[in-house]
């Protein structure tokens, strides 16, 4: 759906009129992705952005998707990026969908995507702790300390890592677990401890599971999935 005025996204959801809209905007009563909104003329897409008022969250019904991807390796976790393979390219559906949190070019496995901006928010924001699992090969052996290091947590971007959980698969092969998930975090963990990944894969966001589905395909959440949101 295209951008709308705020005003307009409040009176499409059944809160109120335009105008009340607008007075409960300067009024200092609606939230946009967290943050209190005044100005009247702010734009909203209402596939996307997260809106409350008076604290609770406003919605224009829709039809809610949820799918899980395989993300090969080479695709983009964007919606347009000139002169890349995007995962939306290898969807199929009418629906405008968007991925919830990334895996960069390089790394494949489990993507979630939604049109339920709500879901993305509470899975997408580590304040919720959920949980992302991957399995990680890498060019030389991970030494025990690496990996307890890896567990406690280590400095990296200018900050430092949450605890995680990490169990040895091979001398060279490792699944992680974390609760965050910075910008090529995995990787520059590995490189700090002297390493350098070849092989990234995601398997589990929170209690969806990669399982069986091949790579570049996707298949819709099953209603239990659903459920365990």
């Amino acid at each position: 759906m295209a951008l709308m005025r705020l005003q307009k996204f409040l009176s499409m959801a059944g809160v109120c009129s335009r105008r009340h809209g607008e007075k409960y905007i300067t009024d200092g009563l609606v939230r946009v992705n967290g943050k209190v909104v005044t100005k009247l003329g702010t734009k909203v897409d209402s596939e996307k952005d997260r809106v409350e008022i008076k604290g609770k969250p406003a919605v224009i019904k829709q039809d809610l998707v949820y799918i899980a991807l395989n993300k090969p390796k080479g695709y983009v976790t964007s919606c347009k990026q000139p002169g890349d393979k995007i995962v939306l390219d290898l969807l199929d559906i009418s629906r405008r969908v968007y991925p919830i949190g990334r895996l960069d070019k390089d790394s494949t496995g489990l993507l979630l995507l939604t049109n339920d901006g709500g879901l993305h928010h509470r899975l997408s924001h580590p304040s919720f702790d959920h949980e992302k699992e991957y399995e990680v090969t890498v060019a030389n052996p991970m030494t025990d300390e690496a990996l307890l290091n890896m567990e406690q947590g280590m400095p990296i971007m200018g900050t430092k890592t949450r605890p995680a959980e990490t169990k040895r698969i091979s001398q060279k092969r490792f699944r992680i677990v974390l609760k965050e998930g910075k910008n090529r975090q995995i990787r520059r963990m590995a490189k700090k401890m002297g390493n350098h990944v070849i092989r990234l894969k995601r398997i589990r966001v929170a209690n969806i599971r990669l399982g069986r589905l091949a790579t570049g395909t996707w298949r819709y959440l099953t209603e239990k999935e659903k459920s365990l949101f």
